[in-house]
């Protein structure tokens, strides 16, 4: 056991230093993830002539590469383990965003030969291209390609951290851990509409791709001199190491079995034969496309039906208030304690009557259209509170992994719910692109909605719906708290 000169009496906090790191990795994930979304319908699209098709196949192609880089990812983070894994994770995201901006001189190179040119003369060629079909086309694959390379790393920032939670946090505490390390993606999204557009409006789209992209290397070499395992960490004494490693003192038959199976290698066949694993499969995919709908669409949606672009201190104000009333998911990580600690519950079933608590906000979606005439800061509400209840979900559904399997498999079974996850988040962008180019060109006519409002009150009446169903789904393949146990 690790010692330390300090008096072993007062337990060191390391771990919350550990959190605080892997909450500026996902701070930097989000600031990634959310240059694209708000910047292509106001900056890249005019350069382009895009059309929601064309950035819904762009995202739709992301999400579907996520979610099979996540399957690996996770593969890949328990055989480096926690901080090599890492490292290599940001280093290849933060590589794509920079990434994103030479597409416009590559595809100025592609259609016109020159190669050698600035972002405004690439921009000024572009704009010469008679043949609008080829610009859109090349743009479109070029951003897609950019998008690839950040899928792959992205997709091993919540494998990478969740395995990180599980070493450093009993499980007690990891709920509150994780929803206080997965806060990053609200603080990400509340910077973003305040710094990226102002950027790109101001030095051009492609300078937001390069300056957020290279938040991820300064991160790197923290992330190099901090983490070490608890066991061997330096600034962990004795008390907080013992603190850490209390669920493998447990005189609970039960407990004992799954902390000895700790390091048990589990297969990818292995791991699909549990029904542990496609309750969290089935639960992420439910619910995780709602969560990426919001988060790529949201400034689309202000600027189609509010005509107000992201660039307006108007459609910032409402999203930074969107992502701010988000940060309340912070209860998402306190309640399951509350329940685990006053009403004696174990941290599955604790979990899980947060998560049906959570479940019901989202059906204020149901009202963010019929009430939006009156004033677009009621959908933006709506749509906070309902952002809150799936982030305050998110991080109790990643939980219940550490609860349930050896910690030798949690980065592998979040990347295979991952994977889920991505998927959903395909499905749905793919086809919110396509029902809303749909809806402006027939102008849709549904539960007395017309054009754009009609598609958006359908994906949102989806959205509402979705959490619930996936609890259920979860509680009927796992009704109670059974860990994996392997002989």
């Amino acid at each position: 056991m690790n010692t330390t000169s300090q008096n072993p009496k007062k337990m060191t906090s390391y771990r919350w230093v550990i959190c605080l790191m892997l909450f500026f990795a996902t701070t930097i994930n989000y600031l990634d993830r959310q240059v694209l979304s708000l910047t292509w319908m106001d900056f890249i699209a005019p350069e382009f002539h895009w059309t929601n098709t064309h950035y819904g196949y762009i995202t739709t192609f992301f999400s579907g590469f996520y979610a099979l880089c996540m399957l690996f990812a996770g593969r890949f983070v328990d055989r480096l383990d926690t901080k090599k894994g890492f490292l290599w994770a940001i280093g290849i995201w933060s590589f794509g965003a920079c990434l994103h901006a030479f597409c416009g001189i590559a595809t100025s190179g592609i259609l016109t030969g020159n190669w050698f040119v600035s972002f405004e003369g690439a921009r000024d060629a572009i704009s010469k291209v008679g043949d609008i079909g080829k610009v859109i086309n090349v743009s479109v694959m070029l951003f897609i390609f950019a998008r690839l390379v950040l899928a792959m790393g992205e997709a091993g920032n919540f494998p990478a951290a969740i395995k990180a939670t599980a070493e450093f946090f009993p499980k007690k505490d990891r709920g509150f851990a994780t929803s206080l390390f997965n806060a990053g993606a609200q603080i990400g999204a509340l910077l973003a509409p305040l710094t990226i557009p102002l950027i790109a409006k101001h030095y051009g789209w492609e300078m937001s791709f390069i300056l957020i992209g290279a938040l991820g290397f300064v991160w790197m070499g923290f992330w190099v001199f901090i983490y070490h395992k608890p066991e061997v960490h330096p600034k962990v004494n004795a008390a907080e190491l013992a603190y850490i490693q209390q669920d493998e003192e447990s005189h609970n038959p039960i407990e004992e079995k799954v902390e000895k199976a700790q390091h048990t290698k589990l297969s990818f066949a292995d791991c699909f034969k549990f029904k542990q694993t496609w309750a969290f499969v089935l639960g992420k995919f439910m619910t995780d496309g709602v969560w990426w709908f919001y988060l790529f669409w949201a400034p689309a949606y202000l600027s189609s039906v509010y005509n107000m672009p992201s660039s307006d201190p108007k459609a910032q104000a409402a999203i930074f208030v969107l992502y701010g009333i988000t940060m309340l998911s912070l209860i998402g990580g306190w309640l399951p304690t509350y329940f685990v600690d006053k009403k004696g519950m174990n941290p599955y079933e604790g979990r899980m009557r947060a998560m049906l608590i959570f479940a019901f906000f989202p059906l204020l979606a149901l009202f963010a259209q019929p009430l939006g005439h009156i004033s677009y800061w009621i959908p933006v509400v709506i749509i906070g509170i309902a952002c809150a209840a799936h982030q305050a979900w998110s991080a109790n559904i990643f939980s219940t992994v550490g609860d349930m399997f050896p910690k030798s498999a949690i980065a592998t079974i979040t990347g295979i719910g991952g994977m889920a996850g991505g998927f959903s988040s395909m499905l749905i962008n793919f086809s919110s692109g396509k029902l809303f180019d749909f809806s402006i060109k027939t102008n849709l006519n549904f539960m007395g909605f017309e054009g754009i409002d009609a598609g958006y009150f359908i994906i949102f009446s989806i959205c509402a719906v979705a959490y619930l169903i996936g609890w259920s789904i979860m509680k009927i393949l796992v009704p109670k708290y059974q860990p994996i146990i392997i002989k």
